[in-house]
């Protein structure tokens, strides 16, 4: 039987790919000791790896596809097809400091660079012209200043943990989030690059899901033109008549942050059993 190799990412960005997967039916099913967890569909095989080593291990052919975030693509140059972002995780990369440090100083004398990040870092530092020696971590990259390194380089979600150990961003260096890859060969195999298109397919159904909820309303015959001229639904309303010509039934699909202000409007201007619910997935 043929199969389609996926490489998921273990650590903090799995629980939302394995749950992105199984919003599409591909149910993962793994303890914390197995790196080959069961995939209830038979033409996928599934390996879990560290994010890190994914771009690579997918721009060589060992796996078909995978998830990892944009900083791991940018840090080892891989040669992959980006085919979504699917907006997970999201952070910044950023250059920091002491608090107590001055950056204009550190132009000026040569620096200790600690990060995870060694060519983004290299780059980084080479742009500005700084003379460094640089460090490579292997996680807690916080901790190093400023006993052990003038400046990091370190991804950030919030930006507390940069706080709490007295840090202080001097530059954001770009955004990065969970993307999905694939190898470029792939795409030439008919029979995987239909199980691709599925799959992505399926995913951008399930993400515009998640940002939107279906709105479900009665209209009076009277207020109907007016209503449905401020209604922000993706393409056109459904439209229904009502039981005995009483009016209209309109259902519409709208992002969930407009919610808070459209139904007050709808219900002051005559909208009435007005319903709300989650949708599982919105194809356009």
């Amino acid at each position: 039987m043929k199969k389609f190799k996926l490489v998921v990412p273990k650590g903090r960005i799995y629980k939302n790919v394995v749950e992105l997967l199984g919003d599409i039916g591909i149910r993962v099913e793994a303890d914390d000791r197995t790196y080959r967890p069961y995939v209830n569909d038979p033409e996928i095989y599934v390996k879990i790896m560290k994010p890190q080593n994914i771009p690579k291990l997918v721009e060589i052919g060992a796996h078909d596809a995978g998830f990892t975030g944009f900083d791991w693509i940018l840090e080892t140059g891989a040669d992959v097809v980006e085919l979504l972002d699917t907006g997970f995780d999201p952070v910044k990369i950023v250059a920091a400091i002491p608090v107590d440090s001055s950056w204009e100083n550190l132009k000026n004398r040569k620096v200790i660079a600690a990060s995870e990040y060694e060519n983004i870092t290299r780059k980084f530092l080479e742009e500005q012209g700084l003379d460094y020696i640089f460090i490579r971590t292997f996680g807690a990259t916080e901790v190093f200043p400023p006993e052990d390194a003038d400046l990091i380089v370190d991804n950030s979600a919030t930006g507390r943990t940069l706080e709490m150990n007295r840090l202080k961003v001097v530059k954001e260096l770009f955004s990065s989030s969970t993307r999905f890859i694939v190898n470029k060969e792939v795409l030439k195999d008919k029979w995987k690059k239909e199980k691709i298109d599925e799959m992505l397919m399926l995913f951008e159904a399930v993400l515009n899901a998640r940002e939107r909820v279906m709105l479900e309303m009665n209209v009076p015959k009277d207020r109907f033109e007016e209503i449905v001229k401020i209604l922000p639904c993706m393409r056109a309303p459904t439209v229904a008549p009502l039981y005995g010509d009483q009016g209209y039934a309109i259902k519409i699909a709208v992002k969930k942050e407009e919610v808070r202000s459209l139904i007050p409007l709808l219900k002051k201007m005559g909208a009435t059993d007005i319903l709300e619910y989650e949708l599982r997935k919105v194809i356009a």
